[in-house]
């Protein structure tokens, strides 16, 4: 991931289109032809070797008869020539390509080696990017730039970046937006991302202020740990729109464990967008009126609608789309029905939908829904109208829009009908009220802005300190997986699964192998009455479905029936499978507890994925579930469990006792811990884990293993999207005078000791290390500094512990640049640990942390008036390379 040199692609100073045509039927006509009297301030040169001129252009026929070195070349020409092209683009010293030519990857095997050919040439030339093959091209309309050859005028400039791997949808995109007059600060059509990709884009677009917000059309992400990194960066400061096509892949492969079943395709994307921060939508009309929305709207709270309408029908139908949508109509305070009755006329509907009936003048209007929006139990007002003969749509409008400027709370309003209520709608639109022509565009724009709420909350918001310790070296860690494994049979016996489980500490019930009746009514008794008999069969996952399962067994001549009715269902059911018997384990009681299933899957876009639902036999049958991306913390456990549907179960329903849920999300978490710990691992099922009111226990387990990674394994951690933390810069140390020092990356759990060590260092201090003051260290500011992404920032804390109290002292921050070859480099120490070796340790480690990274060279910035700092980068061979005012920019080559 890399923003280098994509400013000689969206900021160049020349082009050169390769291929320009006079032909109006080609690529390479429509190209130029859509850069002619746009208003561009640069230079266009096109390339036809056959013509002194094109489209009244003097021509030139190759790159190296220019004048000048382009900043970009767009390459229009057939899919074979490209790689030539390619090749004298470099020797000419140009850095910024777009391929729009097709016929590479998406033709077959000979156009996949075409592009290898693409790759090679473009390795050559250090610094070179290329978006495309196979795309429609970029649009910059605030640099009146368009380079593409889509038959549409220059759409007018805005705040919205859009990127979409389908040109033939830009062309549909760009006239629809000018009809809409819709603007955007970037247009591209990214194609095959050859080089350039949408972890790419997101970072360059996000650089740019006058991006507010994106736009994605998504097929396929070819890099997702970079496009993760990328949108939870984009996400935390402004929103992402995302429209995933391919919903339901007819080539799903059978799956072989419930969590394979359950965790399908669509569902992972759904996972991955809600980890990112990124709003989807399922419909194309959405897109931008989303982004918009989510753009300049402020944020509800909670899912809770009040409705103000003139009308009860409307505002049923609100109601039926809110509850569709999984909202809730907000249950109003009785203080908040006293104010209503007192203002609004009797016959008013005396709850929520607020029904002010249909002879309403606007003053009425804003009193009820100022009234309903005071209500804590509101997080958003709709307000609807429909034009009845005494309704004023106009100065209703106008009487909202004002009272709409003082709200902390949302306000949307649906303005029914056409001519009677246009001039109503145009006010609300042009004063930040989002309006709409019907109740249900209104809702879902609602839900949309609760749905963002909730993924910005992920983002942010502060887990619980759950001491998760896992102490498994990495010779240990290999051994937990069996080395018997066979191709045709890579599934962990139940006993093995579970030994695994236990490794990380998750409870289990151990089973011993029966292979006779005899053995397993011998091991019954030594494990004491009652217990469960399982077939014992590596090829069986669902192993009721055979008749394979017998509970709460009491004697030892039911363990010898059940021994002989389980082996001969499962041979008779599964005759290709081979049957070695049964497994004996204790009985649990389960009446008290709930069964869920917690399992794990390799997805082949985003690695492993994490899934909790409904267990039990009727796991399938009912796909309540959950699904996550690991590592997860306290926060990202507890939200998969309180989005289950069957979630009420524990906590009590109905009587039910309280599930022990603080140990259920322990479990979780150890659970991803060992996802990320064994990328081998391409399902896992614990089901059922049951979690009762004191316990949690993993009563069956399943593995399956992929013998190839167990073989050669990969580079750490990269099975997963998103990189856990990083356990390897864990240090302990001592300071010269003695002092025992931690050295450890920071977590977002350790919030509270960040904002202390802010608050102790002094107003100087501060100024040196942030170059600006602020009055307190709040929420806010902290979540900026202890909610890091390990791909692209680290913050290593110096921790102390005196009398068992632990506290930061120092830290150093290292932060990658846009050329993913060097790192920013700062340093903060509270003011009664300086001069105590402090700075020059985390100095030292930073150093070290930024070359374990793979990082070329790292920089830090300083004002002349910080001796000590100058002082320490100097005695560690930082050079100075820039100083301007009161600001010096050191740099040192690693």
């Amino acid at each position: 991931m890399s923003t280098r040199n994509l400013d000689k692609i969206f900021k160049p100073e020349r082009v050169a289109v390769i291929g320009a045509s006079d032909n109006p039927s080609s690529v390479g006509y429509n190209v130029l032809h859509n850069m002619i009297g746009t208003g561009y301030k640069g230079a266009v040169y096109p390339i036809n070797p056959k013509r002194d001129s094109v489209q009244s252009i003097p021509a030139f026929p190759d790159l190296a008869s220019l004048p000048k070195v382009p900043d970009l070349a767009v390459i229009c020409t057939p899919s074979t020539t490209v790689p030539g092209l390619i090749r004298q683009a470099g020797e000419a010293g140009i850095r910024g390509i777009v391929i729009i030519s097709a016929g590479f990857r998406e033709i077959g095997p000979e156009g996949v080696a075409l592009e290898e050919q693409v790759k090679a040439e473009q390795a050559k030339f250090d610094g070179m990017r290329i978006i495309g093959p196979n795309c429609l091209g970029v649009i910059v309309p605030p640099l009146k730039i368009n380079l593409s050859f889509a038959n549409a005028a220059m759409p007018k400039a805005g705040n919205i970046g859009f990127i979409s791997q389908s040109g033939a949808l830009c062309t549909s995109v760009l006239d629809w937006a000018l009809v809409q007059d819709i603007g955007f600060t970037y247009f591209v059509s990214i194609g095959n991302m050859l080089d350039v990709t949408f972890g790419d884009l997101i970072d360059y677009f996000g650089e740019d202020p006058a991006t507010e917000s994106m736009i994605l059309y998504v097929e396929s992400i070819p890099k997702p740990r970079d496009f993760m990194s990328a949108s939870r960066a984009f996400s935390r400061g402004k929103p992402i729109v995302a429209y995933k096509s391919g919903r339901f892949a007819e080539s799903a492969k059978a799956a072989a464990s419930h969590t394979g079943a359950l965790a399908g395709e669509d569902a992972v994307y759904d996972a991955a967008f809600q980890r990112a921060g990124i709003e989807r939508v399922y419909d194309l009309d959405d897109m931008f009126d989303c982004a918009a929305l989510l753009g300049r709207q402020k944020l509800p709270k909670g899912d809770r609608l009040g409705v103000v309408t003139n009308a009860g029908g409307p505002g049923v139908i609100a109601t039926d789309k809110l509850i569709g949508e999984g909202g809730k109509l907000a249950k109003l305070s009785d203080e908040t029905l006293a104010k209503l009755n007192a203002t609004l006329p009797a016959f008013w509907s005396h709850n929520n939908p607020v029904d002010v009936l249909g002879d309403a003048p606007a003053e009425r209007y804003a009193e009820a829904m100022s009234i309903t929006l005071a209500d804590p139990n509101v997080d958003a007002v709709l307000v609807i109208l429909t034009p009845q003969a005494m309704t004023d749509a106009t100065e209703t409008a106008r009487i909202i829009a004002e009272a709409a400027k003082t709200s902390t709370k949302p306000v949307l309003a649906a303005w029914m009908g056409g001519q009677a209520v246009a001039a109503g709608r145009a006010i609300l639109n042009a004063a930040g009220v989002p309006s709409y022509v019907r109740p249900g565009p209104a809702v879902r724009a609602f839900m949309h802005l609760v749905s963002y709420a909730r993924n910005r909350d992920v983002l942010y918001e502060i887990p619980k300190d759950v001491p998760v310790d896992i102490h498994i070296g990495d010779e240990e860690r290999k051994h937990l997986i069996p080395d018997d494994l066979t191709a045709e049979e890579p599934v962990l016996s139940e006993s093995a699964s579970k030994n695994l489980l236990a490794a990380y500490g998750i409870p289990v019930i151990r089973p011993e192998d029966a292979h006779t009746a005899d053995e397993a009514v011998a091991l019954a008794g030594k494990i004491g009455y009652p217990v469960v008999l399982k077939v014992l069969s590596p090829q069986i996952t669902h192993k009721t479905d055979v008749g394979g399962v017998a509970l709460n067994l009491q004697t030892d001549g039911e363990v010898r029936a059940a021994f002989e009715r389980i082996v001969a269902s499962a041979r008779a059911k599964r005759p290709d499978a081979d049957v070695l018997g049964v497994t004996v384990q204790k009985m649990v009681d389960t009446r008290n507890g709930t069964e869920l299933i917690v399992g794990a899957k390799n997805d082949p876009v985003f690695g492993a994925i994490l899934l909790v639902g409904m267990g039990g036999v009727t796991a399938e049958l009912y796909a309540d579930r959950a699904l996550g991306l690991p590592p997860l913390n306290e926060r990202l456990a507890r939200r998969m469990l309180e989005s289950l549907k069957s979630y009420p179960l524990l906590r009590g329903y109905r009587g039910r006792p309280l599930a022990n849920l603080d140990k259920a999300i322990e479990v979780l978490m150890r659970f991803s811990y060992l996802v990320a710990d064994h990328p081998e691992i391409t399902e896992l099922d614990i089901n059922p884990l049951l979690v009762g009111p004191k316990d949690v226990i993993a009563l069956d387990a399943r593995v399956v293993v992929d013998l190839e990674v167990l073989k050669q394994p990969t580079r750490k951690y990269s099975h997963l999207a998103i990189r856990p933390y990083p356990e390897e810069l864990v240090k302990e140390t001592t300071l010269a005078d003695g002092t025992e020092v931690l050295l450890r990356p920071i977590r977002p759990e350790d919030e509270q000791q960040w904002r202390e060590l802010i608050m102790r260092s002094s107003a100087q201090t501060l100024r040196y290390r942030f170059r600006y003051l602020f009055k307190e260290a709040t929420h806010e500011l902290a979540a900026r500094y202890v909610f890091t992404d390990y791909d692209r920032e680290i913050a290593i804390m110096a921790q102390v512990c005196e009398d068992d109290q632990c506290k930061f002292v120092g830290a150093v921050r290292l932060v990658a640049e846009g050329d993913a070859e060097s790192c920013s480099y700062a340093v903060l120490v509270e003011d009664a640990w300086q001069g105590r070796g402090v700075g020059r340790l985390l100095t030292d480690y930073g150093i070290e942390a930024a070359r374990k990274w793979g990082f070329k060279r790292i920089t830090a910035e300083t004002t002349h008036d910080n001796a000590r700092m100058i002082r320490a980068l100097q005695e560690r061979g930082f050079k100075l390379e820039k100083s301007e005012g009161t600001e010096a920019l050191f740099v040192k080559q690693l």
